[in-house]
């Protein structure tokens, strides 16, 4: 029976992965407390596991989209990887309650964040765009044989450092976050992409995908002489994730961008929401 319901909740966990390009963890870490019986601890270990997996199969199944930003998706995961080695360590300190009661108060500020400042999540932008759908800024050139201002695409000096201070301080913040939680980090990836970087949601959510295989890796290494995952729980539960991941792409390809960003924001409101009520209580008991 336990497999049975650990399939069940993979495949709703591996659509969302799919679709959005990230939440895995904001499903999986309730699941497997909730529904399966797992302490807090095993459960951000082994939320890790089914992300990671279902991470490196979403990546693999955009190789040919290229939908995913690979300079600033290897820059978050570089960065956010000593970050995630010390949530990890971290995680192992803290008594269950606080770990979900953290959990639910990241995830509603989170989806604060999307309903206020990413309501306006755009398909990839109509100007002239670098790999993925990144905005490249634009500066005057000289004028042309016709008197006109020639456009010439290229980065600015200043707009090229903040972002990639931007990129340098989410990567970490998330990194540490995904070891401590163990949620994957995608909920928070692609808000950051969106809503600091200017990136166009499908470039968001594939990029999202190969950040989590990084920080996935990066939190197990740390968890290395602890990991006792349960697999037969988890080798139900991934098995038939992948295949929602897989379906879940096919559902993001057919969605807008606005349709995707709202989807996340409710998706994380309900869960942080469910989450903090039972923290609560348990505390208060």
């Amino acid at each position: 029976m336990t497999g049975i319901v650990a399939g069940v909740l993979g495949l709703v966990v591996g659509l969302v992965i799919g679709a959005l390009g990230g939440g895995g963890g904001v499903l999986s870490v309730p699941a497997l407390v909730y529904a399966l019986g797992q302490d807090a601890h095993a459960a951000t270990t082994g939320s890790i596991v089914i992300v990671g997996i279902i991470s490196v199969v979403g990546v693999l199944s955009r190789l040919r989209d290229r939908t995913i930003d690979w300079r600033t998706g290897l820059a978050f995961g570089a960065v956010g990887l000593p970050t995630a080695w010390a949530g990890s360590v971290l995680n192992r300190a803290v008594p269950q309650p606080v770990l979900l009661l953290s959990f639910a108060g990241l995830t509603l500020a989170v989806a604060a964040l999307m309903l206020v400042r990413g309501g306006d999540a755009r398909e990839e932008p109509a100007a002239a765009t670098g790999p993925a759908g990144r905005s490249v800024p634009a500066e005057d050139g000289p004028a042309g044989p016709d008197g006109r201002t020639a456009v010439l695409v290229r980065p600015h000096r200043r707009a090229l450092a903040v972002r990639t201070a931007k990129v340098l301080a989410a990567g970490s913040l998330i990194g540490f976050l995904t070891g401590f939680l163990g949620v994957g980090g995608g909920f928070l990836v692609v808000p950051a992409l969106v809503v600091l970087l200017g990136m166009g949601m499908p470039a968001a959510i594939g990029t999202s995908l190969l950040v989590l295989t990084l920080n996935a890796a990066g939190s197990l290494a740390a968890r290395a002489g602890h990991l006792q995952p349960d697999w037969t729980v988890l080798g139900p539960f991934v098995a038939v994730a992948v295949l929602g991941a897989l379906a879940g792409k096919l559902v993001a390809d057919r969605l807008s961008a606005a349709a995707l960003n709202r989807s996340f924001a409710v998706l994380l409101l309900l869960v942080g929401g469910g989450v903090g009520v039972q923290s609560v209580l348990a505390l208060v008991a």
